[in-house]
């Protein structure tokens, strides 16, 4: 057990002056909650950290804070005092995180934490016979000061932890750990035989996309980027990414566009550009947004006009006419578009830095694992929190609407239908499916439509972030919450050294409760 010199805060002495000769001797961390004192029996203590900073969880206890991350391990936070009952306030200078081990690693926040204090079991009287601050099913007994004028109430804290999660019986289950660790990935369906998956983007203002086998992931654009010298003007440089040197391409040079300027909109799309099985080539692409995923059908698609086609390449390999042909999207062939040798010399610079031992990326390392078991996931944002669904289960993601027609006698959490090629497809509000504030409509708000056998649903989100590939060793089960919290978040993953966490949602569990909607879309009339 490690205990924190906030500990000792106001008597520094008192653990080590008072050796507990007496046998029937028992130590304690003692704390207080709106000025009343409380003990943990110290052999429960973990240790004790300053406030840290939590991801929030729908669907929990209103006592539980959120998720922090202690030195790689999820840690769940709960207010000691929503807890018992007290009330709440926000965390001060004072405030601390005491670790306790129930099953499970716990932090409960207390206002302040006084000392470590030695008590023999004579001075234990039953919860019973005094009065108290909390409930007495919380006490294991309590002890009197030398004048009687104090009292400190210890108190059980797997028992406080066990009430605010009643489902945790199995917290801990080696079995439900292993059963979480061997989660696969949704089956994909392949019902749709003559439809292909696009990932659409922004180029000044006009709309292109990449065929999504050859999109590896989508990040964020690093603060910094290693410049090679002597390179096409396209080319802006290397970056580090999972292990592995990549070369970072601007789509808008490639087009002979003027460079704009960077917005937190701007993403890298990396593209896998291998010719051949022994050549694995990556490019980060950089471009004005990622729109969303369009699933279009062969229909959809016609042949650039063989006016327009170069003579020995075709950047462009189709034209999606989408939304009555209103919508005019180019499908971009990525080993067509990039002038090859010119990535591989990049490539061979940057294997020959590397080699050298001068890494030029190594700052900008968005997470270095060497992980080659990955989960893929597309990560959404609710709010200020970030969660993730495995990619596997996504079908598209597109634009709200500007109006949804509304089915009398639907579930609460469905705003309403949209017409989805043909296809009834009920729309599910996740803000109120989370029990999460409402919001405006803004232009940033998405439908991600997710397919678990064939079953389609959509749901607002606030906006997608990006698709992110995980490693194996970044995925760690989420710990026992509540029933329904445990049902649908399975996982979390930990990234960037614990400083981002991303909840990831199990879609078939998420999707389980839609009996629902299935008869929404028997009965509803298409608009």
């Amino acid at each position: 057990m490690t205990l924190t010199d906030d500990v000792l805060e106001e008597d520094p002495a008192a653990a080590l002056t008072e050796e507990a000769e007496d046998q029937a001797t028992r130590q304690y961390v003692t704390f207080f909650l709106r000025g009343e004192c409380f003990a943990f029996p110290i052999d429960m203590v973990q240790e004790i950290i300053r406030v840290p900073d939590t991801v929030a969880v729908p669907m929990t206890p209103p006592a539980l804070i959120g998720l922090a991350n202690l030195r790689g391990v999820v840690l769940p936070v709960v207010d000691l005092r929503g807890a018992l009952g007290l009330p709440v306030q926000a965390p001060e200078e004072a405030s601390r995180v005491i670790v306790v081990n129930a099953g499970q690693s716990v932090g409960l926040l207390v206002d302040r934490v006084a000392r470590v204090t030695n008590v023999s079991e004579a001075q234990i009287e039953p919860a019973r016979q005094v009065d108290r601050a909390v409930q007495v099913d919380m006490l294991t007994g309590v002890v009197k000061s030398h004048d009687d004028t104090e009292l400190i109430q210890i108190l059980d804290p797997a028992l406080v932890i066990a009430q605010q999660f009643p489902e945790a019986e199995a917290r801990g289950d080696p079995a439900r750990v292993a059963a979480l660790a061997a989660v696969q990935p949704p089956p994909v369906n392949e019902a749709e035989d003559d439809t292909v998956q696009l990932v659409s983007l922004m180029i000044a203002q006009e709309e292109y996309a990449f065929p999504i086998d050859s999109v590896d992931e989508i990040v964020r654009v690093p603060e910094k980027i290693s410049v090679v010298p002597r390179n096409a003007p396209h080319v802006l440089g290397l970056i580090t990414l999972r292990d592995r040197l990549l070369p970072l391409v601007s789509l808008r040079g490639i087009f002979g566009l003027a460079a704009g300027s960077r917005s937190d909109s701007n993403r890298v799309v990396v593209l896998r550009l291998g010719q051949s099985a022994e050549e694995d080539l990556r490019v980060g692409v950089v471009v004005d947004q990622v729109r969303e995923v369009l699933r279009v059908p062969a229909s959809a698609r016609d042949p650039l006009p063989g006016v327009l086609r170069g003579a020995e390449r075709q950047e462009i390999e189709a034209v999606c006419q989408l939304d009555g042909g209103q919508r005019l999207v180019s499908v971009l062939s990525g080993s067509a578009l990039f002038d090859l040798p010119t990535l591989r010399d990049v490539a061979a610079l940057a294997q020959g830095t590397r080699e050298a031992g001068s890494d030029p990326g190594e700052e900008e390392t968005v997470m270095n694992t060497g992980e080659t078991e990955e989960t893929q996931l597309v990560v959404y944002q609710l709010d200020t929190q970030e969660f993730g669904v495995d990619i596997h289960s996504v079908q598209e993601i597109i634009r709200v609407p500007e109006t949804l027609a509304r089915v009398p006698k639907a579930p609460e959490t469905v705003e309403g239908i949209i017409n989805l090629r043909g296809m009834v497809l009920p729309v599910v509000e996740m803000r109120r499916r989370f029990g999460i504030a409402p919001t405006e409509r803004g232009d940033r708000q998405r439908i991600l439509v997710l397919n678990v056998d064939g079953i389609r649903t959509g749901y607002i989100v606030d906006s997608v972030a990006e698709v992110l590939r995980v490693p194996a060793s970044a995925m760690e089960p989420s710990p026992r919450l509540s029933k329904e919290a445990d049902r649908l978040v399975g996982r979390v993953a930990s990234l960037q050294n614990g400083a981002r966490m991303v909840l990831v949602l199990d879609a078939r569990a998420l999707m389980a409760d839609d009996a629902e909607l299935e008869a929404l879309r028997a009965e509803a009339t298409l608009p």
